[in-house]
């Protein structure tokens, strides 16, 4: 990953004033960056834009309680050792299945720098870290969650639409974007003002007092203040948002 230049900015650029610097943010159009996404390798140290859906476009959120689910098995299974189920391991911790005074944390299969769930749809952010860290980490969430879902309301089958998709995050330009992207994608999508929606990692940006799940300093360091990232992601949720219009009427 490479910080953008001090260049004149071309027409599809724009400068963003960060930290006192003046850089470039290459501004990819939204059609095309999804209509390129395809499959490559998953390298240790990228950061990866990934997201998936339910199949049919269904929900798969129905409930607070299904959100809920959903960010316990992003915490609980993202470490190198399996730990089965999460009523597996419930029951191992019952029944003192941990005898250490000082709990070891596992090393991790991935660094989570953002996320947004949707009722229909989610995304991440995320560092693989060891080696198919991501892909095993997805496949995890996936079988876990899809079992949990199914149980709860008595059906059967594939919950999400295939494997995940992914997209590499080249520069710090596009990285920066592209967080706003998805901890604010609820409002990109006018489902849920950001700043007030539970389920995605906006907040953990703009509130110091907020504790959350995500290493986020690959980001927050960019910024002077909490505010400014407020500001440029309030800026860029209006962009995406014109970005997205666009599309529509392009597929119409």
């Amino acid at each position: 990953m490479y910080l953008p230049s001090r260049n004149e900015p071309s027409k599809n650029c724009r400068r963003l004033k960060i930290r006192h610097l003046w850089r470039l943010e290459v501004r990819p159009p939204f059609l095309c960056y999804n209509l390129f996404m395809r499959k490559q390798p998953l390298v240790e140290n990228e950061y990866y834009h990934i997201y998936n859906r339910g199949v049919d476009k269904r929900e798969i959120f129905l409930d607070a309680s299904d959100y809920q689910r959903f960010l316990k098995c992003m915490q609980e299974f993202n470490c190198e050792n399996p730990i089965g189920s999460l009523y597996e391991k419930y029951l191992r911790e019952k029944n003192g299945g941990s005898t250490s005074i000082v709990e070891v944390e596992p090393p991790r299969l991935v660094e989570l720098t953002g996320y947004c769930l949707n009722p229909n749809h989610f995304h991440f952010i995320l560092q693989q870290i060891s080696e198919k860290g991501i892909e095993k980490f997805m496949q995890r969430i996936g079988t876990g969650y899809t079992m949990y879902f199914n149980q709860k309301y008595d059906r059967s089958g594939s919950l999400f639409q295939g494997k995940f998709k992914s997209s590499h995050i080249g520069s710090t330009s596009h990285l920066l974007r592209l967080s706003v992207y998805v901890n604010c994608n609820s409002e990109i999508h006018k489902i849920h003002p950001a700043e007030n929606y539970r389920w995605c990692s906006f907040l953990e940006y703009v509130d110091k007092n907020k504790r959350g799940i995500c290493k986020k300093e690959v980001i927050s360091s960019q910024f002077r203040s909490e505010n400014d990232y407020r500001s440029y992601a309030n800026e860029n949720i209006l962009d995406f948002q014109r970005e997205k219009e666009d599309q529509e009427l392009i597929l119409e």
